[in-house]
């Protein structure tokens, strides 16, 4: 489910070439998600690696994850 919704924030994301070359990713539906990249794809890759990050932080400390569409992270408690 985590590998789904980083996808769907990748196809979600918005890209800005720099001034200086370089390009910047955000996903505006979450909250601090961004990421620089000197190519579009290393931007788009780093990008990947922020959300996954993002979503096991949030989990870590008990927040919830924003829904993307249909797609959901829930984590349930251990039994």
């Amino acid at each position: 489910m985590i590998r789904q919704y980083v996808n769907e924030a990748l196809r979600r994301a918005e890209y800005d070439k720099l001034e200086d070359g370089t390009f910047c990713a955000e996903v505006s539906e979450l909250r601090g998600v961004l990421a620089i990249g000197d190519t579009l794809e290393g931007c788009r890759t780093q990008l990947g690696e922020v959300v996954e990050e993002w979503i096991l932080v949030r989990v870590a400390k008990g927040l919830a994850v924003p829904p993307l569409g249909r797609l959901v992270v829930e984590v349930k408690e251990a039994g």
